[in-house]
């Protein structure tokens, strides 16, 4: 089956069809590093990290660009009020979306470029919007004239008339729809020099340039946020047709994580912060419940849908390391036909999950029956399509890892070892070291649960 995405551009999904044979070029809008990450933030990254492994285990050669916006206006301004310098407040937060998408197992990007590093191209490029009439200056900003565009909307079907870019007023505007490609310098604030005079780029001029100079004129993908197809994807296609650049071949977008239906936002708190959500589960859990949803889909945050997925994660967990204490070391195998059809589907994640949960219940039906090769052709087949989605439980990232993962990981093992003797104790119906052994875990603030693949365990108050 042909990979098929969803092209927003297009409104329908498409065959995907790469710029060169053999090669997939992706560009991620990434972090605008003002603040800790919460898991909005980063379900992109994880959403897109999916595609990424999709199109290497597909045998793509893929080179993935994920930029870093480290000059904008949110970030002048909080760094303002914490009474720190804009460049040090950038670098600290790009710190900890770096930590967050180690963290979550999203595989680092081929380059990460800051906007800030490529002002010379930024200039280039407006000199050339300038040159093919598609851009004026005007007491020392830079603008964008949406009506020299006549594709302009297509990407988000905004008409022209109703049409409001949503930033701060600059002077000299012919027309407030025109949005800002450069603006004028002022006092306290960074500024670079340039032949309309000193000031900053525009954040949608930041991701054509940075784009177009690292992956080419034309590139295959370019993904990022629903919020973003309007204004800063819509007009990051004028800007670049503009210039003359036929730009990203398809468009992508994730849905939100929404809270009470609500789009997630700085104003909720820290309360899903990166974190905190990881003194809450494990990092590979917390990454498996972000990844859970289709792409496109919003995804509804709630304390019980997490834990939901914790436990939908250990499962596969806990049959994956039972197959290999008793039928030893699991290789990583081949995908199922139904997997690779459900992520050739628009990376149809739900129905990807459904087809390893199915095979996890082969499995323990293999392991009960006593038949361990059959189990372990199961468990090298969970493993390859687990890791697909960047959660194999086998993968060193989940088993050394330098976080709390690890020291849960630990207590996993201790967990598990005394859960194996409250099993035999049960079926030699020897009930004093069972509740002996369920006494000794739950005073130690572990809670049991029995469910049909077998005991399930999470420490008390992680709901």
């Amino acid at each position: 089956m042909t990979l098929r995405l969803h092209d927003t551009a297009a409104r329908e999904v498409r065959d995907f069809t790469p710029l060169r044979p053999g090669h997939a070029s992706v560009y991620l809008c990434g972090a605008t590093v003002q603040g800790i990450p919460h898991i909005g933030h980063v379900r992109s990254g994880i959403a897109f990290d999916v595609l990424r492994r999709w199109l290497l285990h597909e045998g793509y050669d893929v080179l993935f660009v994920r930029n870093v916006t480290d000059i904008d206006d949110k970030i002048l301004r909080k760094a303002d009020e914490a009474g720190r310098p804009w460049w040090e407040w950038a670098a600290t937060h790009e710190r900890s979306f770096d930590d967050a998408y180690r963290s979550l197992g999203v595989l680092p990007p081929s380059s990460e470029p800051r906007a800030t590093g490529f002002i010379t191209q930024m200039t280039a490029y407006i000199a050339r919007l300038i040159d093919r009439g598609h851009a004026y200056a005007a007491d020392g900003n830079v603008y964008f004239d949406v009506r020299s565009q006549r594709d302009y909307g297509e990407l988000s079907g905004h008409r022209l008339d109703d049409v409001h870019q949503g930033e701060s007023a600059g002077t000299g505007k012919r027309d407030p729809r025109d949005f800002t490609l450069w603006k004028a310098a002022k006092p306290g604030e960074p500024s670079w020099p340039t032949p309309w005079g000193d000031g900053r780029p525009g954040w949608h001029l930041e991701c054509s340039a940075m784009a177009t100079s690292l992956l080419g004129s034309e590139f295959d993908i370019h993904c990022g946020g629903m919020d973003l197809i309007f204004p800063h994807h819509e007009n990051e296609i004028a800007q670049s047709h503009g210039a003359g650049d036929p730009f990203a071949r398809y468009w992508l977008h994730n849905g939100w994580v929404t809270m009470s239906g609500e789009k997630m936002s700085k104003s909720l708190g820290n309360v899903v912060a990166i974190p905190a959500m990881l003194q809450r589960v494990r990092a590979v859990e917390l990454r498996y419940y972000l990844g859970s949803a289709h792409y496109r889909s919003m995804l509804e945050y709630s304390e019980g849908a997490l834990l939901e997925a914790a436990a939908a994660y250990r499962r596969v967990e806990s049959f994956v390391q039972r197959v290999e204490s008793r039928a030893g070391s699991v290789d990583t195998g081949v995908v199922s036909p139904v997997f690779a059809s459900a992520l050739d589907d628009d990376l149809a994640v739900p129905a990807a999950l459904a087809e390893i949960h199915g095979v996890v219940r082969a499995g323990n039906t293999a392991l009960e029956s006593g038949d361990l090769d059959h189990a372990r052709e199961l468990a090298a087949q969970v493993r390859a399509m687990m890791g697909v989605l960047g959660v194999d439980p086998l993968d060193p990232h989940w088993c050394n890892g330098d976080d709390d993962s690890a020291a849960i990981s630990a207590l996993d093992v201790l967990v598990r070892a005394e859960l194996g003797r409250r099993a035999t104790a049960r079926a030699e119906k020897d009930w004093a070291v069972a509740d002996a052994v369920r006494d000794r875990l739950a005073e130690a603030g572990v809670e049991v649960t029995d469910t049909p693949d077998g005991p399930q365990w999470q420490l008390k108050g992680s709901a």
